[in-house]
């Protein structure tokens, strides 16, 4: 099995009527983690009952805690989520928390050094000092893998240049792959054609783009791999492309074939849509049976 570093931001999804523990890496994590493979987190979280029970649920999950820093001075996160018709969720990220202040230290230094991948995203950078711990981490780690995840107004063109150009793997939605392809000055309509352009300008060999309810496509060494989705229902989406994300990255690190990488992980994510919150348990065998049903 794999080891897998995830950095980044862990939280609480606030909704209306309930909470659920959050943050697209932890999420990521906790999928990861459910395939067996070894998992730790580097983030940050509060001297408060919020940061406790996040810590609570990694460690009941086996997910390596060590490098998760208490920081006395900053609130345990909390995004206020909220919910279209179509389950489709918009977030208001409370700022500055705790997160937003990882300091670097040698421990996660090493952590990273010696993991087969290392998972981050771009929110993490919306603060100078997360930022740069982020940046160091990245300059000792062996694979990198950029989850874009955009959350407006926390980020800017250069910064998602940046880290597209220090990736290894990049994963975007279709909305967040248009928006870069026009940064880096694409001239195509066709989804295939931006995904091949922003793998020559960035020299990213690995590019998956997700396409909601239709599946997703992944350029995996120079050849493009589809699935066209799965029927559901949608409860909430909240989460389904961090587990889709998850699944991918266990598949691929694990040396499966990527067309069984990418049809595994849509089930994943579909089923993590039609379900509720971002971290609902699956079975291989609830997979299996999604994905070929007798």
């Amino acid at each position: 099995m794999a080891n897998i570093v995830c950095y980044g931001e862990i939280l609480w999804d606030v909704f209306p009527e309930h909470r659920k523990i959050g943050g697209a890496p932890l999420n990521v994590a906790s999928r990861l983690k459910s395939f067996s493979n070894k998992v730790a987190m580097i983030s940050a979280i509060g001297d408060d009952v919020p940061g406790k029970e996040l810590l609570e649920y990694l460690n009941s999950n086996e997910i390596n805690t060590s490098c998760i820093q208490t920081i006395k001075e900053y609130p345990t996160s909390e995004v206020h989520v909220s919910l279209n018709e179509k389950g489709s969720a918009s977030y208001d990220i409370k700022y500055p928390c705790a997160w937003d202040k990882i300091d670097l230290h040698y421990d996660a230094e090493n952590l990273v050094k010696n993991a087969d991948a290392f998972v981050f995203g771009s929110l993490v950078a919306r603060d100078y000092t997360s930022k740069n711990t982020l940046y160091k981490l990245i300059d000792v780690a062996k694979y990198k893998i950029f989850d874009l995840n955009l959350r407006p107004p926390y980020y800017t063109k250069d910064l998602l240049i940046y880290l597209m150009n220090k990736a290894d793997f990049i994963k975007f939605n279709d909305d967040e792959l248009f928006e870069v392809s026009k940064y880096l000055g694409s001239k195509y309509n066709s989804l295939e054609q931006n995904l091949m352009f922003v793998a020559q300008q960035t020299n990213t060999k690995h590019v998956c783009v997700t396409k909601g309810s239709h599946g997703a496509v992944l350029l995996y060494d120079n050849k493009l791999f589809y699935n066209s989705g799965y029927l559901i229902k949608v409860v909430d989406t909240v989460g389904a492309g961090d587990s889709f994300l998850g699944s991918l990255i266990s598949k691929l690190l694990n040396n499966s074939h990527p067309q069984e990488a990418i049809d595994f992980s849509c089930a994943v994510g579909a089923l993590v849509a039609q379900s509720e919150g971002a971290n609902p348990k699956l079975s291989d065998s609830d997979i299996e049976t999604f994905i070929n049903p007798l």
